[in-house]
């Protein structure tokens, strides 16, 4: 019997040492899953922060003085529908205006080219303040090259419009003023529907290549709208061009989407027009002759 107690130590001792060994590697085995989960952990950190950091981050090509950088912010949700992009004058239909027989009524060109150089010359182009308001905004006006349009000539045309006593003079409250270089507020930039579509959609906004917008600091007109209007926009295609300066501005100075106050009523020109006038006659205009303003109910 004394013999047979070594053995048991031996077998005891063995035990043991299997134990401390099957401990160990299930220590192990835990180290290396728990080094699994933190890799992992770490790996979908840096994913989201990866992808996050580029969400506010629309810069537009560089190359000119006329080229800013968009950026989404309050401004860019101010487009129809509150962050769809403009279709009170574009979208393939466009608001109609009353027909016009004057001997100055001129046929739209053609959309010009559906792509430009991406790059902005600004209009030299200065103006005197219109309106008596105390608030003043100051703008410039950029077109793109290859766009095939003369910069200052848009310049002058958009000065008419902002400039006109229907416009949002009227109110007595704003004033604008061209300007060609120096401080300002915002840019008009008129561009092709490709490079409208790129700065557009750097603030999430589809543009499909018809219909404007307004991002950041700029007011961005469609080449193929400017030029050619819309099939249901029966005047001349320089009353249209009022209707989209004065439906983006009127955005910009904090007015919201209206719709049409009654049966045969001029629609207000912050209306979406493109839709349907609901009774209301087109009209590009925010205020008639006698400085009334043309409103309606607001829409929610």
């Amino acid at each position: 019997m004394r013999q047979k107690k070594p053995a048991a130590r031996d077998s005891r001792t063995a035990r043991r040492s299997e134990e401390r060994k099957a401990t160990s590697r299930r220590r192990g085995l835990l180290g290396l899953a728990a080094l699994a989960v933190v890799t992992l952990l770490a790996a979908g950190l840096v994913a989201r922060g990866g992808h996050g950091g580029h969400g506010g981050d629309g810069g537009a090509e560089a190359g000119s003085a006329g080229t800013s950088r968009t950026s989404p912010s309050p401004e860019a949700v101010r487009t129809e529908a509150r962050g769809r992009p403009s279709a009170s004058t574009g979208a393939g239909k466009s608001p109609k205006a009353k027909p016009s027989k004057s001997p100055e009524m001129s046929a739209s060109p053609g959309p010009g080219p559906k792509s430009g150089t991406g790059l902005f010359t600004t209009a030299s182009a200065s103006g005197g303040l219109v309106g008596h308001g105390a608030t003043v905004r100051r703008y410039t006006v950029q077109v793109e090259g290859g766009s095939g349009i003369s910069a200052t000539e848009a310049a002058r045309q958009i000065e008419r419009v902002l400039a006109d006593p229907r416009g949002w003079t009227a109110n007595g409250r704003d004033s604008f003023q061209l300007v060609g270089s120096g401080p300002h507020d915002f840019e008009v930039k008129i561009a092709t529907p490709d490079t409208v579509d790129r700065l557009c959609g750097q603030a999430g906004l589809d543009t499909h290549g018809e219909v404007n917008c307004d991002v950041g600091s700029q007011v961005i007109v469609n080449l193929k709208r400017w030029l050619t209007g819309s099939p249901e926009f029966s005047g001349p295609v320089e009353e249209y061009r009022a209707l989209i300066i004065n439906h983006e501005v009127g955005h910009r100075i904090g007015h919201g989407h209206e719709t049409c106050p009654g049966a045969g009523r001029p629609a207000p020109a912050m209306m979406q027009q493109i839709y349907g006038l609901k009774g209301c006659a087109p009209n590009a205009w925010p205020y008639d002759r006698n400085g009334t303003y043309l409103g309606g109910p607001a829409v929610a």
